[in-house]
């Protein structure tokens, strides 16, 4: 019986020391830093508008620490992802983007300035969404 607890501990401590480097996040989409602020959405399964405020509400939260009511805006719309070399993915920031007007309201695609807040965007985790 010992032996198969130190086994079971060794095994464990080894997947615990493991570098995380990517962020599976809910509903088919992957999340990957860029920078403590900066962050891009690539989807694996799922590619509507409503996924990637999921995702980045959800990296936002969990992984950068914000709150509610912090907003999320756009950095870039669709494009190749430069974390992982995927052909699209979605910039996102914590920081308005100094070079681009600031949209309150978000359009079909993502314009670079387009924002919600963290519990805006999480609000549109629950939504149904008809796949491609």
């Amino acid at each position: 019986m010992k032996k198969q607890f130190i086994i079971f501990t060794t095994a464990a401590l080894m997947v615990l020391s493991l570098p995380v480097t990517v962020s599976a996040a809910r509903n088919g989409f992957q999340t990957e830093a860029i920078s403590n602020t900066e962050f891009e959405v690539i989807p694996r399964a799922r590619r509507d508008v409503d996924g990637y405020w999921c995702a980045a509400a959800d990296f936002a939260r969990r992984t950068l620490g914000a709150g509610w009511q912090q907003r999320i805006y756009v950095l870039r719309g669709y494009g190749p992802s430069v974390t992982t070399g995927r052909k699209t993915a979605v910039q996102f920031t914590l920081k308005a983007p100094a070079n681009v007007g600031q949209q309150s309201s978000v359009s079909v695609g993502f314009r670079p300035g387009d924002s919600m807040s963290v519990q805006g965007a999480n609000g549109r985790c629950n939504r149904r969404f008809i796949s491609r």
